[in-house]
């Protein structure tokens, strides 16, 4: 069995050891005397790395690590106690108390003027509700991660706008947005193969065990964390710098130093959530047309071209490989914001946002890896996506990505101007049109592919456009259509195919092009072994 989102974070320890080595501490000290900079994390990296690994250690009384979700909720930050309420700054922090699987501490400073200084844990800060315990077993607890607030969408009101709690997760939202995917630090050994089936391979999450928060000014507009990263095989060293506005910008550093040999290191990797949608209907009753907090992988390789990957809930772990060389950007997106593609009050999918990464320099070799795993329901996230290089590290060798993120809701603005876009992906019944006009079953499987955007709104009416299609060996295309859309004003593309082994994969791919010039990315679906999850 394929464990959930949350059983994979439980086992991962989750966050950070609070305790710190003592060569790491010296190099602290003596780099106080100037400013702190990333450089003052690399080097406790470094001694990390030459170090034996220490598992973050649970100090929780079990009051607190036997809560459920609904108890730690309770658990909530006072207003009066937010961390710079009395500084002139508009950024303002409040913190996670431990509790649940979060049963380790993480220490949390703060820079000021080049001086470092440790905030320490204090239960004032909490509004512990109606829970009912001893309050000396608090003493020696501590933070479990941190929330930056900020008054993003309107003057005066301190909105949460980014927060790190768990492992090396962290979520973003710009203006008018609320927290859907995720990203991390680091993946390792994500869904990996293994060679006995009854023992799954492990991935192993990496901690953030330390943060360094520097303290801006009245006029500063973005802030500053450092991130200190730990696990058996490898060590980190973070910069994030956070933008925030009516899309949140954070630029990261990452300097990682191998303590052992992995299998799979996923850069910049970020986790969601599909369960069904368009694409992939849910069996059930349900009020709801979708429930995803992403619907595909957007990709912009090298050489220029754009690929789009619909997502799925698929019977079985499913890992999907996309070969890009020196990639320009790479993301999990939200794309079609109408409500009505949704219908949910209280959740709100259509205000979550689609996160893009754009590498700073060059990656080299590598590929892009989708992770689909199946999911029962929306509170697990089964998505992941991430960067690998081509020729793993090996145990010992020093590694540097930048990266810039953009967490939005404006996806056209990420778009090539000059290639139109898929809206929407419809996976129905293939059938024919009798003579009699009754629509009939014709033992196909069928997908409507809708494209939209500048260039197609553009062409005369008297415009020649087919698809380019291509479907793998395991199924026959019977058909393909191209019609105008418009209601869009754009394109749509209709493929029927008969599928030959249900219990394989069929990988497809369609754009649209006029004579010699593509007018579209390129969709690129899988229909995954046995179907999805909600057939």
């Amino acid at each position: 069995m394929v464990p959930t989102a949350a059983q994979r974070v439980a086992r991962a320890g989750l966050l950070p050891a609070f305790r710190c080595l003592a060569a790491a501490s010296l190099l602290l000290c003596a780099a106080q005397a100037q400013a702190f900079s990333l450089d003052d994390v690399v080097g406790r990296a470094r001694v990390l790395m030459s170090a034996p690994y220490a598992a973050p250690v649970s100090n929780l009384p079990p009051v607190f690590s036997q809560m459920q979700f609904a108890d730690y909720q309770k658990i909530q930050p006072l207003a009066q106690r937010f961390e710079w309420r009395d500084q002139p700054t508009p950024f303002k922090l409040n913190f996670y108390h431990q509790g649940m699987q979060f049963n380790a501490p993480v220490a949390i400073h703060e820079i000021v003027d080049g001086n470092v200084r440790e905030i320490g844990y204090d239960p004032q800060r909490f509004d512990f509700g109606n829970l009912a315990f001893d309050k000396n077993q608090t003493s020696k607890l501590g933070y479990a991660g941190f929330r930056v607030l900020y008054p993003i969408n309107r003057e005066g009101k301190e909105d949460e706008i980014m927060s790190f709690l768990g492992a090396s997760y962290f979520r973003v939202i710009g203006k008018g947005q609320t927290y859907g995917l995720s990203g991390r630090g680091l993946a390792i050994d994500t869904a990996l193969p293994s060679v006995d089936k009854s023992q799954p391979t492990a991935e192993e999450f990496p901690n953030f065990r330390e943060f360094w928060i520097q303290r801006p000014s009245a006029p500063d507009q973005q802030l500053v964390i450092y991130a200190l990263m730990d696990s058996p095989r490898v060590t980190g060293a973070y910069q994030f710098t956070l933008r925030p506005g009516a899309d949140a910008v954070l630029d990261v550093k990452a300097r990682l130093f191998m303590r052992g040999t992995v299998s799979t290191l996923g850069v910049a990797p970020l986790t969601s959530m599909f369960l069904f949608g368009p694409n992939q209907q849910s069996d059930k009753r349900n009020y709801r047309p979708a429930i995803h907090d992403s619907n595909g992988l957007a990709i912009h390789t090298g050489a220029g071209e754009r690929l789009w990957r619909p997502l799925n809930d698929p019977r079985n772990l499913t890992v999907s490989s996309f070969m890009v060389d020196s990639p320009k950007g790479f993301g999990l997106l939200q794309r079609g914001r109408e409500f009505s593609r949704f219908e949910d009050i209280k959740d709100r999918y259509d205000l979550r946002p689609s996160a893009w990464i754009e590498p700073q320099g060059d990656w080299g070799r590598g590929k892009v890896q989708l992770v689909e795993i199946p999911t029962a329901d929306e509170t697990n996230d089964n998505i992941v996506a991430f960067w690998t290089p081509e020729v793993q590290p090996q145990a010992g060798e020093a590694l540097q990505y930048d990266y810039r993120m953009h967490w939005t809701m404006d996806e056209p603005a990420l778009m090539d101007k000059n290639l139109a876009w898929v809206r929407q992906t419809f996976h129905t019944t293939g059938e024919l049109l009798q003579s009699n006009l009754i629509r009939q079953p014709d033992g196909t499987t069928a997908f409507h592919i809708d494209f939209e955007g500048p260039v197609l709104a553009g062409l005369p009416p008297d415009a020649v456009v087919n698809a380019q299609v291509s479907v793998n060996a395991n199924a026959d295309l019977v058909s393909s259509a191209v019609e105008r859309n418009p209601a869009i004003n754009g394109w749509r593309v209709t493929l029927r195919m008969r599928v030959k082994d249900p219990a394989q994969a069929v990988e497809l791919r369609a754009a649209l092009a006029s004579g010699n010039k593509t007018l579209s990315e390129t969709w690129s679906y899988q229909l995954p072994p046995g179907g999805s999850a909600a057939q």
